[in-house]
């Protein structure tokens, strides 16, 4: 079983990623599970999203606490939050950032960074909206959610212009991701 952790701040759509993480793994025929952790969070607080991928049923249902891969939507969690926390060996990280992944000092084997801010401000016009970017990120890094099925969610959970814009976003980072 595969389990991802996402790390952002209210408002910034970690629970939605995790959603299309989720969808977008069983239209390549996986058994998946998603869902939230938090409280009485406010926009801008820490908040964590989980998902599970797996070729067989999944019965756990408890958060994640040792991620195979974690994905950061901010940045600035990083001196706040351990978002290494409990990740096993070997395990990804993917983060939203300029900065390259020698200055992000991680204790992770695997890391990797995209601007997905960037990304989202150029497609979505907005910086602050990287939930369905970052996924992209995750589709490069992992090759566990074929692009065909994430694009196929993206469509389903939106319409018209904002799901072709999605689209047009998530392509970028798949090519951006470093």
């Amino acid at each position: 079983m595969l389990e991802i952790r996402l790390h952002g701040r209210g408002g910034q759509g970690a629970v939605t990623a995790a959603e299309l993480l989720a969808v977008s793994a069983a239209e390549g025929g996986k058994m998946t599970q998603s869902f939230p952790f938090f409280g009485v969070e406010r926009t801008g607080a820490p908040v964590q999203a989980f998902c599970r991928i797996d070729d067989k049923p999944i019965r756990v249902h408890q958060n994640v606490y040792e991620p195979d891969v974690v994905m950061v939507l901010d940045a600035s969690l990083l001196p706040v939050v351990d978002v290494c926390s409990g990740l096993k060996k070997g395990g990804i990280v993917i983060v939203n950032t300029k900065k390259k992944k020698e200055e992000l000092g991680l204790k992770a084997d695997k890391v990797f960074t995209v601007d997905a801010s960037k990304v989202a401000e150029q497609y979505l016009g907005r910086r602050d909206r990287v939930n369905t970017v970052m996924l992209g990120a995750f589709a490069k890094v992992t090759g566990l959610v074929p692009m065909d099925a994430l694009k196929k969610a993206i469509s389903h959970r939106f319409k018209g212009d904002v799901a072709e814009k999605n689209i047009k976003a998530i392509e970028e980072c798949y090519n951006s991701t470093c």
